[in-house]
C-alpha cells in the first residue's frame, strides 16, 4: 500500500491512503496472469513472426516465379524463332539476287532449298507483271529466265491457317518483290507447317498448373496448352488479368501481372517474339505458386498451436511452484493474524521462493518471540533482557524453579488523599508521568518489572545463573537512579502546576520461585515467595525520598555502600526483628 500525507491530517502527518491500480476484472490470480501476460505476448510473437515470414517469402515465391516465367517464355519464344530463322535466312539469300546477281539459276536454286527444307509446306514465287523485253530480261548460265528486281523484304507473317487441299495449318511468310520505283512486280510466298514451329512448344517444361498459349498482336488464339472454352481471344470475358496482360502487350516486349487477392487469384507473364508478330503467354494460380508457403503455413500453424501449448504446460507448472507456495505463505499469515503460529513452513526450492519461505519462517519466529516475551514479561521488561532469559528453555513452561535474586519495591507516599483532589483523567495523567520515568530507570538497570500496584511498582534482578552480588548492586544502583528521576519529575509537576511527590524505596535479598505464572491462556513471568513480602514491609518504613535495605543486601555491598543509618524493625510475618539500613549513596 502507498502511503501520502492526508492534508486532512493536522500534525502533518502521514496516514495511510490507498492508491487504488486499474486490475482487469477478470484476471484475480497470480496464476491466471502468468498464463496472460506470459501466453499473450509469445502468442503473439509467434503471430507476429508467421504473418511477416509470410509475407516475405510470399514475395520471394512471387518473384522468383516471375522470373521463372520470364525464363520460360524467353525459351519458348527462343524455340520458335529458331525456327522461324533458318527460313528467314533463306529467304534473305534469295532477296540477295536483287539486280539480276546470281543469276536466274541462283534464284531457282534457293527456291528450290526452301521446297526441301525441313517444316516448309509450299514455296509459290508469283511475278505480278509480264516480263519485259531485254535487256530486262536476261538468260542465265543455265538458260533460265529470270525477273529483275530492285530490292525485296519480308513483309509479314501470317497468322496460321488451315490450307484447305492438305487440311494442315500453316504460317505464310510474305516477301514483296519491288523495281526501282517500288512498285511491287513479285511476291515470295513460303508455308510454313504451324506444328513444326511449335513443336515441343507446348511441353517445354511446364509446370503443373502453367497455362501456356500464343497470341497475336490483337490477343487472339493462335495456341494454347489448356481449354479455352470456344473463347478466339484474350480477355474475352473481362478477367482482370487477361486484360491486363493485353494492355501490357502494347507498351513493353515482356512482363508479369499480378491478379487481385492475397494470395493472388492468378498471375500471369508474357514475351513478344522479335521474328513474328506474336506473343507467348503464361497463366499460373496464385494458390500454385505459393503452395510451398501455404503448405508451410499449415505446418507453422500446427507447430505454433504446440509451441503455446507445451508453454501454456510450462507456465502451468512452474506457475504452481510459485503460487502454491504463495498461497501457503498467505494462509499462514491468515493464521498468523488469529494468533494460530503453527509449524514453520518447510522450504521446497532453494531459489527466491525458498529464500521467501524461509525469511517468513525467521519473521514468524521473531514474532512468536515478540508475543512470548510481551504474554510472558509484558511491556515493562527490556527486550536485551527478556531474550536473556528466554535463552533457557524452561522459561516458556508452567512453573518455576528457586533462585535467589535481588528485590526492589518503591511507593509514592501520601498519593492517595491527592488522587481523591484529582479528575481521573488528572490522576491517570500524573501516574503515566510518574512511571514513564521510573520504567525508564529500571530499563537502564535491566530490571524485570513483576507488576505495578497502584502507584507501586515491584521489580527483581535476576542473576540468570551468575553471582548474585552484580544483581544486587545493580538494585541499588536502580534505586537511588529511581530517587534522582524524581527530582525530574517533580521539576515536570511544578510546570503543570501540580504538587510535589516523594517516593520510598525497600530493597531486600532472597530466595523466590521464579518463572511463569498463571495458567495456558495467559501466564506472567514474576517471582513469589516470603521475599517478596519482606521487600514490601521494608519499603513501607521508606520515608519520602529514602532508600531502605536489608542486611542481606548491605553484607555483600558493604564496602561499596554509604550508609547513613541504621534501625531494627519487627516486620509484620516475620519472627525476629530485622536490621534495616539507610542507604545515602554507592560507589560507581
Amino acid at each position: 500500500m502507498n502511503v501520502r500525507r492526508s492534508p486532512s491530517n493536522p500534525t502533518g502527518g502521514y496516514a495511510e491512503q490507498p492508491c487504488h491500480r486499474w486490475e482487469w476484472p477478470m484476471i484475480k490470480s497470480l496464476e491466471q496472469k502468468l498464463v496472460v501476460f506470459l501466453l499473450l505476448p509469445v502468442a503473439a510473437l509467434l503471430f507476429g513472426i508467421g504473418f511477416l515470414g509470410f509475407i516475405y517469402a510470399r514475395g520471394i515465391l512471387l518473384r522468383e516465379w516471375r522470373e521463372g516465367a520470364i525464363l520460360k517464355l524467353e525459351r519458348a519464344a527462343h524455340h520458335i524463332e529458331m525456327r522461324l530463322t533458318r527460313p528467314m535466312q533463306w529467304i534473305q539469300m534469295f532477296h540477295n539476287t536483287a539486280e539480276g546477281r546470281g543469276g536466274a539459276m541462283a534464284q531457282e536454286w534457293f527456291i528450290e532449298q526452301l521446297v526441301r527444307m525441313e517444316g516448309v509446306a509450299d514455296v509459290d514465287l508469283q511475278w505480278l507483271q509480264d516480263p519485259p523485253e531485254p535487256p530486262e530480261m536476261k538468260m542465265g548460265p543455265g538458260g533460265g529466265r529470270m525477273m529483275r528486281f530492285h530490292r525485296a523484304a519480308i513483309s509479314r507473317v501470317t497468322p496460321p491457317r488451315v490450307d484447305a487441299m492438305t487440311g494442315r495449318k500453316t504460317v505464310d511468310l510474305i516477301s514483296e518483290l519491288k523495281n526501282e520505283s517500288g512498285e511491287v512486280i513479285g511476291r515470295l510466298r513460303v508455308s510454313l507447317g504451324f506444328d513444326y514451329l511449335m513443336q515441343d512448344i507446348l511441353e517445354l517444361g511446364w509446370s503443373q498448373g502453367d497455362q501456356a498459349c500464343l497470341v497475336d498482336e490483337s490477343g487472339n488464339y493462335l495456341a494454347h496448352t489448356f481449354d479455352v472454352e470456344h473463347r478466339t481471344r484474350l480477355a474475352e470475358t473481362g478477367d482482370e488479368v487477361e486484360t491486363s496482360i493485353l494492355q501490357a502487350m502494347k507498351e513493353k516486349p515482356n512482363g508479369t501481372v499480378m491478379g487481385p487477392g492475397l494470395p493472388p487469384r492468378m498471375v500471369g507473364g508474357f514475351y513478344r517474339i522479335s521474328q513474328a508478330p506474336w506473343t507467348m503467354v503464361m497463366f499460373a494460380p496464385g494458390e500454385k505458386i505459393l503452395e510451398p508457403m501455404i503448405r508451410f503455413r499449415l505446418y507453422y500453424f500446427v507447430a505454433g498451436v504446440f509451441c503455446i501449448l507445451l508453454i501454456l504446460v510450462l507456465i502451468l507448472h512452474m506457475g504452481r511452484r510459485i503460487v502454491q507456495p504463495v498461497r501457503a505463505l498467505s494462509a499462514a499469515a491468515e493464521r498468523i493474524a488469529q494468533g494460530k503460529y503453527g509449524e514453520p513452513l518447510q522450504p521446497r526450492t532453494s531459489d527466491e521462493m525458498g529464500q521467501l519461505t524461509r525469511s517468513f519462517n525467521k519473521m514468524v519466529e521473531g514474532l512468536r518471540e515478540r508475543d512470548f516475551i510481551s504474554n510472558t514479561f509484558g511491556r515493562y521488561v527490556d527486550q536485551e533482557v527478556a531474550k536473556e532469559i528466554l535463552e533457557n528453555p524452561e522459561v516458556g513452561k508452567l512453573g518455576g524453579e528457586k533462585r535467589t535474586v535481588s528485590i526492589l519495591m518503591s511507593d509514592i507516599r501520601g498519593f492517595t488523599p491527592l488522587a481523591e483532589s484529582l479528575k481521573p483523567e488528572g490522576t491517570i495523567k500524573v501516574l503515566n508521568l510518574y512511571f514513564a520515568h521510573m520504567v525508564e530507570s529500571v530499563h537502564r538497570h535491566k530490571g524485570i518489572i513483576v507488576d505495578f500496584f497502584g502507584d507501586g511498582i515491584l521489580v527483581f534482578f535476576d542473576p540468570l545463573g551468575g553471582p548474585l552480588l552484580p544483581s544486587l548492586r545493580t538494585a541499588v544502583k536502580c534505586a537511588m537512579d529511581m530517587q534522582s528521576a524524581m527530582k525530574e519529575f517533580n521539576k515536570e509537576m511544578r510546570t503543570e502546576g501540580l504538587p510535589e511527590f516523594q517516593m520510598g524505596i525497600g530493597v531486600n535479598a532472597g530466595e523466590v520461585v521464579v518463572g511463569n505464572i498463571g495458567t495456558e491462556y495467559r501466564a506472567k513471568y514474576g517471582i513469589v515467595g516470603s521475599a517478596v513480602n519482606i521487600v514490601q514491609r521494608i519499603q513501607s518504613l521508606a520515608a519520602g525520598g529514602e532508600v531502605v535495605i536489608s542486611e542481606s543486601v548491605l553484607s555483600p555491598l558493604s564496602d561499596e555502600i554509604r550508609v547513613g543509618k541504621s534501625f531494627t524493625s519487627q516486620l509484620r510475618g516475620v519472627h525476629e526483628e530485622m536490621k534495616l539500613f539507610l542507604v545515602e549513596g554507592i560507589e560507581s
